[in-house]
C-alpha cells in the first residue's frame, strides 16, 4: 500500500522539522494529468460526500484503505476539510473527527501535513466561495495541533513557505494568536463547532483510571480499547499511558503483564499513536522521582518497562527523554518521614480548603514538623499551590492568604517555588493554564512580602540555567516580574482571585484607606499604641501598609513635624517588624511624588519633608541613597528647624 517513497513515519515531536522546500518527508505532488489521480479526486469526492451523510467513520476508512493510493491521501485531507468549510458547524466537527481517526492508522503524518499545506496555499481561492474561511480553516489547523496530528512547528515552516499578506499567512497568525495563545486553548478549539461537551480534563482522567480499573478486573482488552476510543480524546491519550504504566508499576505481578498486553494491543490498532504513547511515557519519565516515594524501585521498573516495550516493537526508546539524575540517597527512615509528611499535609491541605482555619494549620504543622525542616516546609508550599490550581478561585485566594499567615522563612518558600517549576511541564499537561496560574502565585507572594523582589529576580536566573527559555517555569516567573512593575500591580494582584487578602470579603480600597485614616486619627488623639499596631496588623494586608506611612507622613507635615505621636507610631512598627524596610521606603516614596501637590496646602511641605528623610535615615528606616527629589522636582534645601 505503500507509493514512492513513504515509509515509517517517527512520532511527531521527535521528527526533524519539514521543510517546504526540501524535505523529504513531504511526498511529491502527482502528475495532475495522471488518470490514477483524476480517479483518486472523483471517488475521493463521493467519499467525502458520503461520509457527511452517514457519519460512519469506520466504513469511510474502510473505503479509503481499499484505494490502496496513500500517496494521494494528501488531496483527500484537503478536500474533506474545503467541503466542510462550506457546511454547517456538525460537518466542521464531522471532518475534525474523521481526520483525527484517520491519523496514523490510515493517513500518515507526511501526507496530512502536505493536506494542510495545500489549504493554506489555496485560502486565497476558498476565501471566494467562504467569506470566513480564514477564520474555519484557522480553527481545522488549531484543531489538528491540538489533535497532536500537526506540530506546533507547522505554524513558523509554512509561514516562511507563503508570500507576505496571502490570507493563508493570515490563517496561520490567527490559528497561533486566536486560538493556540488563549488560556483554556484546548478546550477552546474542541468545542468550537459543539463538539467534545461531554467529557472536561477532570472527567477524562476519572475516566481514564475507571476503565484501567475496570480491565484488570476484567482482562477484556477489546472492550478497554472500545471504551478508550469512545472518549474520543485522542490527544489526551498520554494520560491513558502514564495512568496504565503508574498502576503497572505499583501492582507489579500479573497487572504489569496485563497494561503491557493492553498497550501494546492499542498500538496494533492505532488507537493509541506513537506519539502519544512516548509522551505518557516522557511524563512518567519526569516525574519518576516523585513515584519512587511510593514505589521504591520505580526507576528500575521503568526503565524495565521501557526495555519490553521496546523489544516488543511498541515503543521507541531511543526517542524518549533522559532519565533526570539519580537522587542523593537517604536513610529508608528519611524517606518514611517525607512520605508520611506528604500524606499528612495533602490532608492538612484539604481540611484547610473546607473550613478556612488558619490557626488550624500553624498548630498541625509545627507538630509534624517542629524542626521546622526546609525540606518539608518545601513540600507543604508545592503541595499547596499545586491542590490550589486544581481548584476554583476562593481556594486559590485561601492558599496565597494561608501562605502569607504561615510566616516561613523566605528560603524555605523560595525551595517550595522550585519544586513547582522543576515538574511545571509535567503539570501543564493536566493544567493548561498553569503558567497563569503561577505566575499570579509568584506575583502575590511578592505583594504580600512573603519573598522579596530579588528572591524572585534569583529563582528566574536559576532556572535559565537548568530549564529551557521559554519553558513553563521561566515565562511563569517573567510574567511575575513584569506584573509587578506594572503601576498599582498591587491592587490588580491583590483581587486577582477576588480577594482582599485577609480571607475575608474583599474590602474596597476607599474602605482600606478610610480605616487608616481613621485609626491614626484615633491614635494621634490618645490612643493606646499597641491597639493601633494591632488594628494595623488586622486589617491583613502588610502589602499596602505602605499607605499607613503616607498618611502618617502628610499628618505630620501639616502639623509642620510637631507631631511626635505619629512619628512614634511609625517607629514602633517599624520596630516591630509590623511595616517592614520595603513598605516603609514605598510610603516615603509615595509622599515624594505627591510633595508638590501637598506645597499648596503647606507652602513648606518639600522642606518638611526633607527634614522627615533626614530624621527616617537618623532612625535607620530608609537607605542613604534614598533620595527626596523625584523626576522633575526641585531639590529642596531647606534646613530642618
Amino acid at each position: 500500500m505503500e507509493c514512492g517513497r513513504d515509509g515509517v513515519v517517527p512520532p511527531p515531536e521527535r521528527q526533524a522539522p519539514l521543510n517546504c522546500a526540501t524535505e523529504d518527508a513531504i511526498p511529491p505532488s502527482p502528475t495532475l494529468s495522471s488518470e490514477e489521480f483524476l480517479q483518486f479526486k472523483r471517488k475521493a469526492t463521493t467519499i467525502v460526500e458520503e461520509y457527511f451523510s452517514t457519519d460512519d467513520v469506520a466504513g469511510t476508512a474502510n473505503e479509503l484503505r481499499e484505494l490502496r493510493v496513500p500517496c494521494y491521501h494528501y488531496y483527500f485531507v484537503k478536500k474533506l476539510v474545503s467541503v466542510a468549510m462550506d457546511r454547517h458547524d456538525r460537518e466542521k466537527e464531522m471532518a475534525a473527527v474523521l481526520l483525527s481517526s484517520l491519523y496514523g492508522d490510515v493517513v500518515d503524518r507526511p501526507q496530512l501535513y502536505k493536506g494542510f499545506c495545500k489549504l493554506t496555499e489555496s485560502c486565497d481561492d476558498l476565501s471566494v466561495d467562504t467569506p470566513d474561511a480564514v477564520d474555519i480553516l484557522a480553527v481545522f489547523v488549531a484543531r489538528a495541533i491540538v489533535d497532536d496530528m500537526l506540530p506546533p512547528a507547522f505554524l513558523a515552516k509554512q509561514g516562511a513557505c507563503l508570500p507576505n499578506g496571502c490570507k493563508g499567512a493570515e490563517v496561520l497568525r490567527r490559528a497561533e494568536k486566536g486560538y493556540l495563545s488563549v488560556p483554556h486553548h484546548g478546550e477552546i478549539v474542541l468545542r468550537r463547532w459543539g463538539g467534545s461537551k461531554r467529557i472536561t480534563v477532570e472527567e477524562a482522567k476519572a475516566r481514564i483510571s475507571d476503565i484501567l480499573e475496570e480491565y484488570l478486573g476484567s482482562g477484556d482488552r477489546s472492550e478497554a480499547l472500545r471504551c478508550i476510543r469512545d472518549l474520543k480524546i485522542p490527544f489526551f491519550h498520554h494520560d491513558v499511558v502514564k495512568r496504565a504504566l503508574v498502576l503497572a508499576m505499583e501492582r507489579g505481578g500479573a497487572a504489569e503483564g496485563h497494561i503491557l498486553d493492553l498497550l501494546k494491543l492499542a498500538s496494533e490498532e492505532g488507537v493509541i499513536n506513537e506519539s502519544q504513547i512516548a509522551k505518557g511515557f516522557d511524563r512518567l519519565i519526569d516525574s519518576v522521582d516523585d513515584l519512587a516515594l511510593d514505589v521504591p524501585n520505580a526507576r528500575c521498573l521503568l526503565k524495565s518497562v521501557i526495555h519490553k516495550a521496546s523489544s516488543e516493537g511498541w515503543l521507541c526508546a531511543s526517542g524518549l527523554k533522559p532519565f533526570p539524575p539519580e537522587p542523593k540517597k537517604t536513610s529508608e527512615v528519611a524517606d518514611a518521614a517525607v512520605r508520611e509528611f506528604k500524606s499528612k499535609a495533602v490532608s492538612i491541605i484539604k481540611e484547610y480548603f473546607m473550613t478556612g482555619d488558619i490557626m488550624e494549620v500553624v498548630s498541625r504543622l509545627e507538630a509534624e514538623n517542629g524542626s521546622c525542616c526546609l525540606s518539608f516546609n518545601a513540600i507543604f508550599v508545592q503541595r499547596l499551590i499545586n491542590a490550589a490550581m486544581d481548584r476554583k478561585s476562593r481556594d486559590k485566594e485561601m492558599a496565597s492568604v494561608l501562605l502569607s499567615a504561615l510566616c516561613m522563612p523566605p528560603d524555605d518558600v523560595v525551595a517550595g517555588f522550585h519544586l513547582l517549576i522543576e515538574a511545571a511541564e509535567d503539570a501543564a499537561l493536566d493544567n493548561p493554564v498553569i503558567v497563569e496560574d503561577l505566575t499570579m502565585f509568584f506575583a502575590r507572594s511578592v505583594v504580600d512580602e512573603v519573598i522579596a523582589p530579588s528572591d524572585l529576580e534569583a529563582m528566574e536566573e536559576d532556572a535559565c540555567r537548568v530549564k529551557a527559555d521559554g519553558s513553563t517555569g521561566v515565562l511563569a516567573l517573567r510574567n511575575a516580574r513584569a506584573l509587578l512593575s506594572a503601576k498599582l500591580s498591587s491592587e490588580r494582584i491583590l483581587r486577582c482571585w477576588g480577594g482582599g487578602g485577609s480571607g475575608k470579603a474583599g474590602w474596597e480600597l476607599d474602605e482600606v484607606k478610610d480605616m487608616i485614616s481613621k485609626l491614626l486619627q484615633e491614635y494621634d488623639c490618645g490612643g493606646d499604641i499597641r491597639e493601633a499596631c494591632r488594628r494595623i496588623k488586622d486589617l491583613g494586608m502588610p502589602f499596602f501598609h505602605h499607605e499607613v506611612v503616607k498618611k502618617a507622613l502628610v499628618a505630620i507635615i501639616e502639623k509642620r513635624g510637631k507631631d511626635e505621636r505619629l512619628w512614634g507610631l511609625l517607629r514602633e512598627c517599624h520596630g516591630r517588624g509590623l511595616i517592614t524596610p520595603n513598605q516603609m521606603t514605598k510610603g516615603f516614596e509615595r509622599v515624594a511624588d505627591g510633595v508638590e501637590d501637598l506645597a499648596l496646602d503647606v507652602p513648606d511641605a518639600g522642606k518638611q519633608f526633607g527634614c522627615c528623610v533626614e530624621r527616617a535615615r537618623e532612625e535607620g528606616w530608609l537607605d542613604a541613597s534614598f533620595s527626596v527629589a523625584r523626576p522633575g522636582q526641585p531639590v529642596s534645601n531647606g534646613v530642618c528647624s
